[in-house]
């Protein structure tokens, strides 16, 4: 049965807010979290990029769900041995209730130190060797490690939960879904591709969990709710690898300008209307996805959660 999560953005909401939302979403139903994992937001509409391992902190006193990085990016900005300590740590605060989602990244995030930002199949290279550090590292083992990419010398996480974390790759497109089925414990994705879930199945990932995720804006005028999700997140219509590439938010909010308020309403749900709301969903749930995280894009949260606790999640379940 497919399990409903909610999508922490850091982007849009400031510490105490995240950690509020948190405690709304396990009142309203929802089973689990994810949390956005960023330097900087995707435009300054968005206005917050808290850092997240401390809000994970947080949560794990807060809150009993679940929680899962989504997605964060261990190659550039973030050594591998420094990630592997902070899931670990998130882990035990946890109680074991804590997954690695991990990426390739985007250079708005990756960049800020000033270094070379690869091509995507080097940062795909890049991700399968930090991942064996990681991996290596929860073992609790003193561990050394000389490759292509990384150097490591005489690491040792010392706190570390009582099984391994598990680590989920994301991947959108069919290779990536491949090397995600080979080297991780489930697959990430924005879209309710079914082939996409077949390809992951059928290159290794078997029964791993395949878990999605994607935005909607709440409201009672379904008309503001589109220009409110076009304000804040007209970035996620841009096409092809823009979103992998521009540098700042400027850049983001330069090339959003060629995306259109009908594009947005067209692609995220908006609205009050709860059959919108449930085909969204449903769709996830009908292309084989084991969980599907939805994340409300602006203020107005407590009527989200009131809206989905009610007219939403129930009929899901039915």
């Amino acid at each position: 049965m497919t399990g409903f999560g909610y999508f922490l953005s850091c982007e849009e909401h400031r510490p105490a807010e995240l950690v509020e939302q948190a405690r709304m979403a396990e009142q309203a139903g929802f089973e689990s979290l994810w949390i956005s994992d960023h330097y900087h937001p995707w435009n300054d509409s968005q206005g917050q990029s808290p850092f997240v391992w401390s809000v994970i902190g947080a949560l794990s006193q807060a809150v009993s769900l679940p929680v899962e990085t989504a997605v964060t990016c261990p190659l550039v900005r973030t050594h591998p041995v420094v990630i592997a300590q902070a899931a670990a740590t998130g882990a035990v605060q946890l109680g074991g209730r804590f997954r690695l989602g991990v990426g390739t990244g985007e250079a708005l995030n990756e960049h800020i130190l000033g270094t070379v930002w690869p091509e995507a199949p080097v940062r795909m290279e890049m991700l399968e060797e930090a991942l064996q550090i990681i991996r290596q590292l929860f073992t609790g083992e003193q561990t050394s490690h000389h490759g292509k990419h990384y150097t490591v010398e005489n690491a040792r996480l010392y706190t570390l939960p009582d099984q391994p974390v598990p680590i989920d790759v994301s991947a959108f497109g069919p290779q990536a879904a491949e090397v995600a089925a080979r080297i991780g414990d489930g697959l990430i994705t924005m879209m309710p591709d079914e082939s996409l879930v077949e390809r992951f199945r059928r290159g290794g990932g078997g029964t791993k969990p395949v878990q999605g995720g994607l935005k909607v804006c709440w409201g009672t005028d379904a008309q503001e709710a589109v220009r409110t999700a076009h304000r804040l997140w007209a970035t996620e219509q841009l096409p092809g690898e823009l979103a992998q590439v521009l540098p700042t938010p400027s850049h983001f909010e330069q090339a959003s300008q060629l995306v259109t308020e009908e594009q947005v309403a067209g692609s995220v749900p908006c609205g009050d209307d709860p059959d919108t709301h449930v085909e969204a969903l449903r769709a996830f749930v009908d292309a084989g996805f084991d969980g599907v995280y939805v994340g409300q894009i602006g203020e107005d949260q407590q009527g989200f959660f009131d809206f989905y606790r009610t007219k939403v999640l129930p009929r899901l379940r039915d």
